[in-house]
């Protein structure tokens, strides 16, 4: 932070890399880093004073040294432990903004690394489409099998909003600007020493320094829909079409005969507006402004490029020729300006844009940016504005201007076809138990059944069927219900309304959590049939817009999954609705709520298991599977590197097609700039072509019995894990007492409550204050927690048990992944500083019986996992990463003391609010350097 800082190619991470394995490539980046800690400090002498920065600095170098092994943590700690509350925040403070900073840093780095490995003409990397496309061609595919597998391919990453992302939009903004001004320097290396630039950059941090890092209220829904839309500007309306274009002319030109990818293959979906399990405040009045804020978004966007198309197609027909279907868009606009009597193709764009604005006035009562010339008739559909585009675009082609039609237009044409009037698809998410409540009331109501809940599930589904072969509805529209019951039919409503007003493309999904049986989808069958939404005797039998996706998230439940499935599609009122969607069922999956239910191995095996028996039951009944991925930003939730993940996917269960969520502050980090939305969306689709065209399993004949013993250490893992959450006495006051879960729930950092019902249930609590509990301790036990046992109980000594197990590391990648996965949460584990967190329990006995199993667990764990892979340290395969934890490390030190200071003193009756602030900013900095704690 002085210019005396610690060069941090200088750090260890015990067991870690040293420094020299990397510090060629890393120059630029430890330049970055030491300048940005310089400038930082700058400003905190100038804004805090001297003492503060001398402060800061102790702490800093004391910190590197405990890194280094050179000092004692207890030291740091005691000294700290001493501050007053406001140079505490102090602290805080500048130990978050480096962490902050030093993120930046790195970011740009990648993307420096990144555009000199293009320069350099490197070979693809792993994960880009180039080097999927390569792949694909060694493979020697014929186009037959091609066109078959990629029928229908489609690639949805869901955005979803969750309380893990703790930056402010305005803390974001400046992160932009100091990123930047960083790239200028890579680019300029002379700009450093430029005064201008220098003090660009000073005013950057400067406005870091003094703009509040916690929100002073939580997150509306509201805010939670814009925030999500402010990427599409930033980076997807350039790289999603951008992807799209570039795929299906590199498929084409492969098998020009197959006639590959018709629609989009990547299209983005969201779940902010329509995910109301566990969330009062998603309602009909949130799901419209979902809806319009995104329809406005995609309206606002082509509009804009209309214009711009105006101004930049300026031909004349006194020097070219347009073909006859351009003249005839250039008369239908009525324009008789004598400035654009030459210009046909103006004209022609003017009545566009007339036409895309009365669009606008239709669906949202206003035209977004600015407004047209002249309103004509509206567009019905976005396939309509296309074909206009189409013709702008054949007509250029016709008299040698094919260079403009593949700039702007291109980009907006690609861009109508992806987004089209929607802009992203909506999915509804609620919990079965509500549809249960819901429906038995109308019922009820109507006479049918005075106690559904009372009928076994057989009953239930002979009711509900017959139910479906109904047109009339349950109830009138005046009819007086619930508040709930009203509340979920008002918000199918809203839903009926949108997608009649925007297209079926609006909302195309219902999700069901905790879905255990066919009654709980049969009953969302019957309430979209209330509302409009699903006919029940079309010309072809039940139609429905809107596809039911069960979502299997418990260990139980996914090991039930396939007899589920079952007997849903052996329902032929039901199998049939599967028939007029194309025979297209989606099924979620939930990493979350089964991690939290098992832990981390037997929950990624029970997810694995549960894709092999629903890829089996699909086959057998003729219909195509897709798979829904619920996966959060950590391993503990499902995270890791997507390219890794979804190679690792059973046979047969990618098929084409996948959707997969992105929460909480991954987004930022994946979504934030071109650069980063184009590699994280290039693995997503890369990895899906793999994964259905290519053998990536590798098992061969050894799949079943691999399988079985995947079930064995599964079984061992479930029970180590149960042993410690479920049944040790006091866990749960134990869990509460050494973590911040309750200061969490007082950071204003998401909408939705940390827990499903208001209890101390761990079963109640939600997967993601659970995990981003754990990560703050640095204990991570969702991401480990059992496997360790597991893997030692199983091999118990054996050589030719642990050679088996080091046999599928090398050639299964799921087992790979699960270990690498595995490997970095330990790399972040950190018991000593846990330790301090445990000293928090106020029972002495329970406090070390807990953290005993705990550090004994991890000895397992570690131990284990380095003999299967036969690496001699933790991130051996990660070297990114090794080197990322190396650069921010350090800075987590004193912000963990300072937390676990604070809240000791905060639990023993301080109500200074300086206190409680310096707890919330803690959190907010170590969820910082951590990158995806939740």
């Amino acid at each position: 932070m002085s210019e005396a800082t610690v060069d941090v190619a200088d750090l260890r991470v015990p067991g870690g890399p040293t420094a020299s394995d990397d510090r060629t490539d890393d120059l630029q980046l430890r330049d970055d880093i030491r300048l940005l800690g310089r400038v930082l400090g700058e400003v905190i002498a100038e804004q805090a004073g001297p003492e503060v920065l001398e402060l800061v600095e102790s702490t800093r170098v004391e910190a590197f040294e405990i890194r280094r092994d050179e000092r004692d943590r207890s030291q740091l700690a005691d000294r700290l432990a001493g501050l007053d509350p406001k140079s505490a925040n102090h602290v805080v403070r500048a130990f978050s903004h480096f962490s902050l900073l030093a993120n930046i840093a790195e970011d740009v780095h990648h993307e420096r690394r990144r555009r000199h490995h293009r320069r350099e003409g490197s070979p693809p990397q792993k994960g880009s489409l180039a080097g999927s496309l390569q792949l694909l061609d060694d493979a020697g595919l014929d186009g037959a099998t091609v066109a078959r597998e990629l029928a229908g391919a489609l690639v949805v990453p869901v955005v979803t909003a969750h309380p893990t992302e703790t930056r402010r939009r305005t803390i974001s903004q400046v992160q932009r600007q100091v990123s930047e001004l960083i790239r200028q320097r890579g680019q300029e290396p002379g700009d450093a020493e430029d005064p201008a630039w220098s003090a660009r950059l000073s005013r950057q941090v400067l406005t870091l320094w003094q703009t509040a890092l916690l929100r002073l209220s939580r997150l509306r829904l509201a805010d939670e829909i814009d925030e999500a839309l402010r990427y599409y500007e930033l980076s997807l309306f350039d790289v999603v079409p951008a992807i799209n274009t570039e795929l299906r002319q590199a498929l084409r030109e492969r098998w020009p005969d197959a006639d590959l990818l018709r629609e989009p293959m990547l299209q983005p979906g969201s779940w902010i507006g329509g995910d109301r399990d566990g969330n009062p405040f998603v309602t009909a009045d949130a799901v419209r402004r979902a809806t319009t804020r995104q329809a406005a978004t995609a309206l606002e966007h082509h509009l804009a490029e209309l214009l711009a198309l105006g101004a930049e197609l300026s031909m004349s027909d006194r020097l070219v020729r347009p073909t006859p279907e351009l003249y005839a868009l250039a008369d239908a606009a009525g324009d008789d300006s004598p400035f654009r009597a030459d210009e046909p193709y103006r004209r022609a764009l003017r009545g566009i844009h007339g036409r895309l604005a009365a669009t606008a006035l239709r669906v949202l009562g206003s035209v977004p940016g600015q407004q047209p010339e002249v309103l004509l008739d509206p567009y019905v559909a976005p396939e309509e504005l296309r074909a206009d585009l189409d013709v702008l675009d054949t007509s250029l082609r016709s008299h040698g201007a094919g260079a403009l039609a593949d700039d702007r237009l291109a980009r907006l044409r690609d861009a109508v076809e992806v987004f089209g009037f929607h802009l992203c698809g909506l999915d509804m998410r609620q919990n079965s138990s509500v549809h249960e409540e819901v429906l038995a009331e109308l019922l009820a109501w109507a006479g049918v059944c005075a106690d559904y809940t009372s009928l076994d599930e057989a009953a239930r589904v002979e009711l509900l069927t017959g139910e479906l072969r109904m047109r009339r509805p349950l109830v009138r529209r005046d009819a007086e219900l619930s508040e709930l019951a009203r509340g979920e039919l008002d918000l199918l409503v809203a839903a009926a309304e949108q997608v009649a007003l925007l297209g079926p493309r609006t909302i195309p999904n219902y999700v069901i959590s905790m879905c255990e049986s066919v009654s709980d989808v049969l009953e969302v069958a019957v309430l979209l049939k209330e509302v409009g939404l699903l006919d029940p005797d079309g010309a072809d039998g039940p139609r429905c817009p809107i596809g039911i996706s069960p979502l299997f998230e418990t260990i139980d439940d996914l090991q039930a999954a396939g007899a589920t499935l079952t007997a849903m599609l052996d329902q032929p009122l039901y199998r049939a609705l599967v028939a007029n969607r194309g025979d297209q069922q989606e099924v979620m999956l939930g990493y979350s709520d089964s991690n939290k239910d098992g832990g981390y191995l037997a929950a990624n095996w029970a997810l694995y298991r549960a894709e092999l028996e629903l890829v089996e039951v699909a086959r057998a009944n003729g219909i195509r599977l897709r798979l829904f991925h619920g996966r959060g930003g950590t391993v503990g939730r499902g995270g890791g590197p997507s390219y890794e993940a979804i190679k690792a996917q059973p046979p047969g269960s990618v098929a084409g097609q996948l959707r997969i969520t992105e929460q909480g502050e991954v987004i930022a980090a994946k979504y934030s700039t071109p650069d980063l939305a184009r590699r994280n969306l290039e693995a997503l689709v890369a990895a899906t072509l793999e994964s259905t065209l290519l053998d990536t399993e590798g098992l061969d004949e050894d799949a079943e019995e691999t399988y079985a013993l995947l079930d064995d250490l599964a079984e061992r893992a479930r029970r180590a894990y149960s042993a410690l959450v479920h049944e040790t006495p006091g866990f749960v006051e134990w869990f509460r007492a050494a973590t911040p879960i309750r200061e969490l729930s007082e950071l204003n950092i998401g909408s939705r409550p940390p827990s499903r019902k208001a209890t101390d249930k761990i079963t109640d609590l939600r997967a993601i204050p659970w995990v981003f509990s754990w990560s703050q301790t640095r204990i991570m036990l969702p991401g480990w927690y059992g496997t360790g046992s597991a893997l030692e109980s199983w091999v118990d000594g054996d050589p030719e048990r642990l050679a088996r197990l080091q046999d599928l590391h090398r050639r299964w990648p799921f087992f790979r992944t699960v270990l690498s996965n595995m490997g970095m949460v330990l790399a972040k584990t950190d018991l000593e500083l846990a330790a301090r967190y445990a000293s928090l329990v106020p029972d002495a006995e329970l406090r070390e019986l807990v953290f005993g199993q705990i550090t004994a667990e991890h000895e397992r764990t570690v131990r284990m996992l380095l003999a299967i892979t036969g690496d001699d340290r933790l991130l051996a395969d990660n070297p990114a990463l090794a080197r990322s934890i190396r650069n921010r490390f350090p800075y987590l030190e004193p912000l963990h003391h300072l937390q676990v200071e604070m809240l000791r003193r905060r639990r023993a009756g301080d109500d200074d609010e300086l206190v409680r602030r310096c707890i919330q900013l803690a959190i907010n900095g170590v969820a910082t350097a951590l990158r995806n704690s939740g």
